[in-house]
């Protein structure tokens, strides 16, 4: 076994520093991870799914919804990060840990699969841009479903080129597989559906004579596509088509701020990728270059290297999608266009490793790339927030005060962030009433986090229940106030 495993080395020198680059990773991934772990009110909320999935109590066919739109995502998240939250026995931290865990080895799987389309130095490289950027780091330390994107439209891409270089109906099967996966982490990974399109339509009309094998392995791709999509399908079916209505809604709608000049909505869009990544905002006339390389590589190299067209061509597309998106674009929202960059990059810059007089090159690049991204690597100094045990502490003051049967939790400012204390509460076995209940509560109990003045205030939560008087004044933590109100 030693021996097979020192072969393995062997045959690729540069996987020690594959794996060096991976550990180091890894630990930027979960240091002081507890204490600086996200539990907000997305978190809270999924974390209640998931315990009602491991408990068999109940299985969603829809996942989240979309914070612009109220558009439901597909299930594959929770059901995919779920035994997790089992693995650590409830503590909400876990599928935080499942996240950092699948975001560690996304480093490592990245340097296998750009090693087999292009070689060690393209993979070397674009992996340790992927380990280092703070970027990444930040969406790997806490649980949320546009933070496994990245991943997923890696194994998309890459099955997808894979499909069209060897015909082989697996690579198309796995292709509309991943499709459907990255769509369920988020909506805006259906700017790699144009691409894929491209180039199976291509693909037919170079391979004249393969058109029937390849049109049978394009249906089953979609076939997998709506395999893997069948609960939301079924779920929209049966609701008269709601969430692809607010879908096509969603995309249809232009901001009145937008920016009547595609081109420079193209411009911008690239420049702020670059920012989230650098950490800093570049020289127009250093991004212009480099766009226009990107440009020049798909072109030049549709004959002379077709993969690198290929990763070119989910880019430039990918990013042409983005800028048609006139909102504000939101780190997470590069998702799906974070992994082909990072490959781009890393073929550019291993060209450098050809000529040993442009090593130095690469070196400062790198030193600049980790000194620039250093501020982002937060959690390296400084006491974290402590979230998940804050929740503990509120819910078990709740927890503490409960007097009747049938009660209600909310929140101010912010109703959804009672999420977080309403599934300690539900763990612990005092179950409050469902957040968009109709029945009617015996007494509620509202969080402020903040200055407030629950009686009277307009929020559905409140209005609905009505309350006439504070039967308890509870301070939880400074500014945190627990009231216990009766109707």
């Amino acid at each position: 076994m030693t021996t097979k495993i020192l072969r393995f080395f062997r045959k690729d020198k540069m996987l020690w520093a594959a794996l060096a680059i991976f550990f180091a990773g890894f630990f930027l991934r979960i240091y002081k991870f507890y204490e600086y772990a996200t539990f907000l009110g997305d978190q809270g909320r999924d974390a209640i799914v998931l315990k009602r999935i491991v408990t068999l109590e109940h299985f969603p066919a829809i996942g989240a919804p979309t914070s612009v739109g109220q558009v439901f995502l597909g299930p594959f998240y929770y059901y995919f990060i779920a035994p997790w939250l089992l693995l650590s026995a409830f503590n909400p931290v876990g599928p935080a840990v499942g996240v950092a865990f699948f975001s560690s080895l996304y480093v490592l799987i990245n340097y296998f699969l750009v090693k087999d389309l292009f070689g060690r130095k393209t993979a070397l490289i674009s992996s340790a841009l992927i380990a280092f950027s703070s970027i990444v780091i930040e969406f790997s330390r806490f649980s949320w479903n546009p933070n496994l994107l990245p991943l997923f439209t890696l194994l998309t891409v890459y099955f997808a080129i894979k499909s069209v270089l060897t015909h082989k109906r697996i690579f198309y099967l796995l292709t509309g597989a991943f499709v459907s996966l990255a769509l369920q982490l988020h909506y805006l990974a259906l700017f790699v559906g144009p691409p894929i399109a491209f180039l199976y339509i291509w693909d037919l009309l170079s391979h004249k004579k393969l058109l029937k094998k390849n049109l049978i392995s394009i249906c089953l791709s979609f076939v997998s596509f709506i395999f893997c999509s069948a609960p939301l399908i079924i779920f929209d079916l049966r609701h008269g088509f709601i969430n692809s209505k607010s879908l096509l809604k969603l995309f249809m709608t232009t901001s009145p701020v937008a920016s009547s000049n595609k081109l420079s909505d193209f411009f911008q869009t690239f420049s702020t990728l670059n920012q989230y990544i650098f950490r800093t905002p570049l020289e127009s006339f250093l991004l212009s270059a480099l766009l226009v390389i990107f440009v020049i590589l798909f072109f030049l190299q549709v004959k002379v290297n077709k993969k690198m067209s290929y990763v070119s061509l989910f880019f430039l597309l990918g990013l042409l999608g983005l800028s048609l998106y006139s909102g504000p674009k939101y780190p997470h929202y590069y998702g799906f266009v974070y992994p082909v960059y990072f490959i781009l990059l890393g073929g550019l810059l291993g060209n450098l490793l050809q000529n040993k007089f442009l090593v130095p090159v690469l070196l400062l690049f790198f030193a600049a790339y980790l000194y620039l991204n250093a501020p982002g690597y937060y959690f390296l100094h400084g006491d974290g927030s402590a979230q998940i045990t804050r929740a503990q502490v509120i819910a078990r003051s709740i927890r503490g005060s409960i007097n009747k049967p049938k009660f209600a939790v909310t929140a101010l400012p912010n109703q959804y962030s009672d999420s977080t204390y309403r599934y300690f509460l539900e763990l612990w076995g005092s179950r409050p009433l469902e957040k968009d209940t109709l029945e009617p509560a015996q007494e509620l109990f509202v969080v402020c986090e903040g200055a407030c003045k629950p009686i009277g205030n307009p929020q559905w939560d409140i209005a609905y229940f009505k309350p006439k008087k504070i039967e308890e004044k509870k301070m939880i933590f400074e500014g945190v106030t627990m009231y216990r109100l009766s109707n």
